[in-house]
């Protein structure tokens, strides 16, 4: 598996923040005029944005988190699913199966031929794959459980088109049978800060299982692959010796800067 490089994990990272506001100017992150497409839930709120440039082999499908108390709600929803509106051959979270099929309004009204959320994103991202691009996908918190079923759908579908899958503070999506069938454990990238108590979720052990790889980032350091319990208790385990670590020199030599340089 290849390592998950500083400049890429910035850039996704960055443009997960900057697909929650409502005006986002892909433009000055490298992307041609023309190249971003949206894709709205059932309520015209933007769920999914698609960033290319025709210089650039990337396609970049960035999924927004839960944002607003409905999203919130369909988390709770936490009974697995599997029906033809999605071709999966395992079944997942119904709350985010729903999200995923819901149908993309942009103005919030039904139209006579409408498509799901996830036909939409397919309508735009053919072309691109037509055109020769690799995929990537990214998201923040349901989101990134989002683009990973989106981008194994993918993969199934047109092989080798997925370049990687990089998700941040993502809850779990699927049970054992997506975690055996998952296309892209190699390629995709569970970031996970601290003790964010999401990635935890949902609070079922062994009916809920993860994809791909965890770069746990803890203590200045990277962790891969840590089990949950071993997370929960070294995070425990460091608040409570933190007020002691203030105590030794390298503290009051990394905090040299408070000082003026002269």
């Amino acid at each position: 598996m290849k390592r998950l490089k500083r400049y890429q994990y910035e850039r996704y990272a960055v443009l997960c923040q900057l697909a929650y506001p409502r005006i986002f100017r892909h433009t000055q992150y490298g992307f041609d005029p023309k190249g971003q497409q949206i894709v709205y839930n059932q309520h015209g709120k933007i769920m999914v944005r698609i960033l290319w440039s025709k210089r650039d082999e990337e396609v970049i499908v960035i999924f927004k988190g839960s944002h607003s108390i409905t999203d919130w709600l369909w988390s709770l929803a936490m009974h697995k699913i599997r029906r033809p509106s999605l071709p999966l051959p395992y079944p997942i979270h119904a709350g985010f199966h729903h999200l995923m099929t819901q149908p993309s309004r942009p103005n919030g009204r039904s139209y006579p031929e409408e498509m799901s959320v996830y036909q939409q994103v397919m309508h735009y991202l053919l072309p691109r794959i037509q055109e020769g691009k690799r995929i990537t996908v990214t998201g923040h918190s349901s989101g990134g459980a989002m683009g990973c079923v989106l981008a194994d759908m993918i993969e199934t579908r047109y092989p080798k088109t997925i370049k990687r899958v990089v998700t941040f503070g993502q809850p779990a999506i699927g049970g054992w049978r997506l975690h055996r069938l998952y296309r892209l454990h190699h390629k995709t990238y569970r970031i996970c800060c601290d003790l964010d108590i999401v990635t935890f979720l949902p609070p079922i052990p062994v009916y809920y299982w993860h994809v791909g790889r965890l770069l746990w980032l803890h203590n200045g350091k990277i962790y891969h692959n840590t089990p949950p319990v071993f997370r929960l208790g070294r995070t425990l385990l460091s608040w409570l010796l933190r007020p002691f670590s203030y105590h030794l020199m390298s503290r009051y030599i990394r905090n040299k800067d408070f000082f003026d340089k002269r």
